[in-house]
Formats: structure tokens, C-alpha cells, sequence
């Protein structure tokens, strides 16, 4: 499977000691991180303080998502990586797919020292060398930490904090540093490959789909979450997550409808159908009262067909 992950700013009350201010969302509230299937179906959601790094955050829904799918790689923006994030996703077996701003200011290690000439388009944007040793010497540690998340023993986010600019000199610190040499030949294949750099773009779009999508649907209370309790926050957003599920389901079933008949075989071309996608929303009344008849189902021939 193929994800990607992002965060959304929810308004929370002032009263809460959890909420905070987030300068880049610019208001006071709580952050919750989102982990999309390509599909569009929302697999995993983690309620975070503004302060929080996305990066332990996109680790942990990677890892610990409650579905039977493996995550093979994920799609973050700027936030959602970082030197240690390049290095702690190789260990636990998946790729880190980031779209990264400023693109153009990020550095390049060498693969191997005494080649200061090589490459010499490159060269402004090539660094020092990546220290082999240092990654051998630290191997065995650096899998103990990545079962540890793995298996739940440990939190991704108390291992970063561990591993913070005071503790910037430990030695298994330093070697996934030297593993983030994975991000050079992210970087090369990014900056090689239209495809890939689509296939980042429509996955990430997916997300910021998904929070336009929520201001339609989570609308209650001006779409900030009305409690001060951790647990009642979480407790909210799941409660939006089967909405979204019911809301995907639903158009999945009346796509599935629309299309059954056979005018529609070589109506649609390829570009056509890649451009299908389950999650719209402009058929949703969110206002005003609607009653439902739990004695009647939907009139459409998929749903029948189920029934």
C-alpha cells in the first residue's frame, strides 16, 4: 500500500492547557495527523499538540495503522521529514516520499570520500561524503531501536526525543544521520523521474482533499473541537472517521451505479478514469434537519446487489 499522511489544525477551546497556538496555521488548537490510503480511505488518525514533530507522528501511522494493509511507502510534505525520519523509515522498511519546499537548497552527500572532482555539475549542491563506518559500527543498535518501534516496546516520539540536539553527539544518532544518505537518492530519483514527482503530488492532493472535505462534514461547534477532555478530542475525530468511511462508501456505490452501463465502456479514457475518485462531497446537505429511514436503502443496484 501507498499512503500519504498530513496534519490539520482543529480550533479548541482556550481553556484547554493542551491547545496551543500554531504559527504556521495561525490560531489556537490541536493538530490531528491524517494517514490516507491512495484510495482515499482514512486509515489512521493521531490527535498531536501544535508543538508536536510530524515526523514521530508519521512513523507511528505507518507502522500501527489497525488494518491488514503494509504501508510500502508514504507521501509527506516538508514537515513530515527530516534527516532522522530518512533514516528511521529505511530501518522499519519503507520508503519516505516527501515533497520538500526550497527544494533547490537541499545538500547532497557524496557516496564515497576522496572523489572531490566527480560530478562537477553537481558540485554546488554536493556535500561531504557518507561515513560507512559509522553505520557498521552502530548496525546492531540501530536495529534494536527500529524493533523497538516496531513492536511497540518503545514510542517513535521518545526515541527522537532522546536523540534530541542535547543528545545530537550519541553514536547511534549519528549513524541513521549517515543513513539519511537514503535522502540523496530520494532526491535523484525525484528530481529524474515526472512520474514520481506526480505520483508524490496526487497522493499528497488526496489529503488536502480530504481537509476541505472535513470542513463540510465536522461543521458542529464552527469545526473546533467543543471539549477540553484529550480523550473526548479523540474520541471526535473517530467519530469523523466513520463519517468519511460512509461518505466514500456511498459515492464508491453510486460511481459503481452510474458507470454499470455499457455506453460508458469507451466513453471514458484513461485519463478519464484515473480522474475518478470517490471523494466529492457537493451532494452533501450539512445543514438543516435530515431524517433517516433505517427501513430503506439506497436505490442503487451495487447496494443491492450487497444486500
Amino acid at each position: 500500500m501507498h499512503g500519504a499522511s498530513d496534519s490539520t489544525h482543529f480550533g479548541a477551546f482556550d481553556q484547554n492547557i493542551f491547545t496551543e497556538w500554531h504559527s504556521r496555521y495561525g490560531g489556537r488548537g490541536v493538530l490531528i495527523y491524517w494517514h490516507v490510503e491512495r484510495g482515499s480511505v482514512v486509515i489512521h488518525s493521531q490527535r498531536l499538540n501544535c508543538s508536536a514533530s510530524e515526523v514521530h507522528a508519521m512513523v507511528d501511522g505507518a507502522i500501527r495503522h489497525g488494518t491488514d494493509m503494509q504501508v510500502e511507502a508514504n507521501y509527506v510534505d516538508t514537515h513530515g521529514q527530516s534527516e532522522i525520519g530518512f533514516g528511521i523509515t529505511k530501518l522499519l522498511g519503507f520508503d519516505l516520499l516527501p515533497r520538500i519546499k526550497r527544494i533547490n537548497k537541499v545538500k547532497l552527500y557524496r557516496p564515497a570520500a576522496g572523489e572531490p572532482d566527480a560530478w562537477p555539475g553537481l558540485a554546488p549542491a554536493m556535500t561531504r561524503p557518507v561515513r560507512w563506518d559509522r553505520i557498521a559500527e552502530q548496525y546492531d543498535q540501530m536495529l534494536k531501536y527500529a524493533t523497538a518501534i516496531r513492536v511497540g516496546t518503545a514510542s517513535t516520539e521518545a526515541i527522537l526525543r532522546r536523540f534530541m540536539k542535547a543528545n545530537a553527539a550519541h553514536p547511534t544518532y549519528q549513524a541513521m544521520i549517515e543513513l539519511a544518505g537514503r535522502k540523496t537518492i530520494f532526491l535523484a530519483r525525484y528530481l529524474h523521474s515526472r512520474a514520481l514527482q506526480r505520483e508524490i503530488h496526487e497522493g499528497l492532493n488526496v489529503v488536502e482533499s480530504w481537509n476541505r472535505a472535513n470542513a463540510v462534514i465536522f461543521y458542529g461547534k464552527g469545526g473546533d473541537l467543543a471539549t477540553n477532555r484529550r480523550d473526548e478530542q479523540e474520541m471526535s475525530v473517530l467519530c469523523l472517521r466513520i463519517l468519511q468511511a460512509a461518505l466514500l462508501y456511498v459515492n464508491t456505490l453510486m460511481i459503481q451505479d452510474l458507470l454499470a452501463g455499457s455506453e460508458w465502456d469507451d466513453a471514458l479514457t484513461a485519463e478519464d478514469r484515473r480522474g475518478l475518485t470517490p471523494l466529492f462531497w457537493a451532494h452533501v446537505l450539512p445543514y438543516g434537519e435530515v431524517r433517516l429511514n433505517m427501513d430503506a436503502r439506497l436505490r442503487l443496484a451495487a447496494a443491492a446487489s450487497h444486500g
